[in-house]
């Protein structure tokens, strides 16, 4: 392949990026007591070749911490964690996004801090269990829905973590719309069943994503926001409903208006996940007029092709970047890719499977 796009630089809002490959945001469990540590900080500089990378899941608050050992951006010891981290990066001449995701219903309090608890837009218990340090597996709890009160809060945890996220040094945030946490259980007919100005039609559904997204926008300006969608993804009880594609051309339009830096589209149908219509793809891409973000196991032509043919700015690739810390030097010199992947170290809390695997040598 000649000229080929992936590797050129790009321009982010007012981020320049070494390339059109995105480190896709992957949970990898290694912070303890949800504070990042030198460990974290490692892994992410070890891939700094990516043109951004984009964190793991980082809570906004102590109720958002639903999984074990994920990191959160809400207290002055957590800032410092990061700032290890984005440090590390910068200095390797990388761009680093924090991706922020409150779990919502997704979670058990048994890896909640004392006094947190499990909510979400309405007391409807998802399907499936969570891993547990202390408990081991355990199934989703009914959540309890959020009063009036407690969305005016959570709105405001959202904007401070933005805050607490530049203050870290890192060059902006995507909000985590997808996968079934919090953000996306407000958007889906199925987690979301109140009767306020946040449920029932389209417009309400997304209201409080929209919000979340305009404060954190005039918090630390629209060229440091980004969020993740992932229309007909069904990961943590999401089943595609009759309004799907309506809804996410609302979202894509209006989130085009508040002006964020890209929207990131989820499909994982490459893990057997539904596959995503590539018909929501191009009406996000009609709608949206800044950065879009295509992520799905993608390789090199495959990537070129998407990038080639407009309808992604960006391509995001995820396992690669786990066994292959310098995956981008490989794909561009065509080395071949590290095959082992220790699946059972996905989530552990040491460096085993997270920063021992090895570079390219000849």
């Amino acid at each position: 392949m000649e000229n080929i796009k992936l590797f050129e630089s790009f321009k982010l809002g007012n981020t320049e990026l070494q390339n059109h490959v995105v480190m896709a945001p992957m949970t990898r469990s290694r912070a303890i007591g949800n504070v990042p540590n030198a460990l974290m900080a490692e892994y992410y500089a070890q891939r700094a070749g990516a043109g951004l990378i984009v964190t793991e899941g980082v809570s906004p608050s102590p109720n958002g911490l639903g999984y074990a050992r994920i990191p959160g951006i809400f207290s002055n010891e957590q800032i410092a964690g990061w700032k290890l981290v984005t440090d590390a990066v910068h200095s390797k001449g990388g761009k680093i996004f924090m991706q922020i995701m409150h779990t919502g219903r997704i979670g058990h309090e048994a890896n909640l801090p004392e006094g947190a608890k499990i909510v979400a837009p309405s007391a409807i218990k998802a399907d499936g269990k969570m891993w547990t340090d202390t408990k081991q597996m355990q199934d989703h709890p009914v959540p309890s829905a959020f009063t009036s009160e407690e969305l005016k809060t959570a709105k405001e945890e959202f904007i401070a973590s933005a805050k607490n996220a530049v203050e870290a040094g890192f060059d902006g945030i995507e909000l985590h719309g997808a996968n079934g946490y919090l953000l996306e259980q407000f958007i889906s007919p199925h987690s979301n069943k109140r009767e306020d100005e946040y449920g029932g039609n389209i417009e309400n559904r997304c209201r409080f994503v929209l919000e979340v997204a305009k404060g954190c926008a005039d918090a630390i300006g629209k060229e440091k926001v980004a969020i993740r969608l992932s229309p007909y993804g069904a990961f943590n009880d999401m089943p595609a409903y009759p309004e799907t594609e309506d809804t996410y051309k609302y979202l894509a339009a209006e989130i085009n208006k508040t002006g964020l830096v890209y929207i990131h589209i989820v499909d994982h149908s490459s893990m057997g996940a539904p596959e995503v219509p590539r018909k929501i793809k191009e009406i996000i891409r009609e709608e949206f007029r800044n950065t879009l973000i295509l992520s799905g196991g993608y390789g090199l032509e495959s990537a070129e092709k998407e990038l080639e043919n407009g309808i992604a700015d960006l391509v995001a690739f995820g396992k690669p970047f786990i066994n292959n810390p310098d995956f981008v030097e490989r794909l561009k010199n065509g080395r071949a890719l590290n095959t082992d992947l220790n699946m059972d170290a996905f989530y552990t809390p040491d460096e085993k499977g997270y920063t021992d695997y090895p570079f390219y040598t000849k």
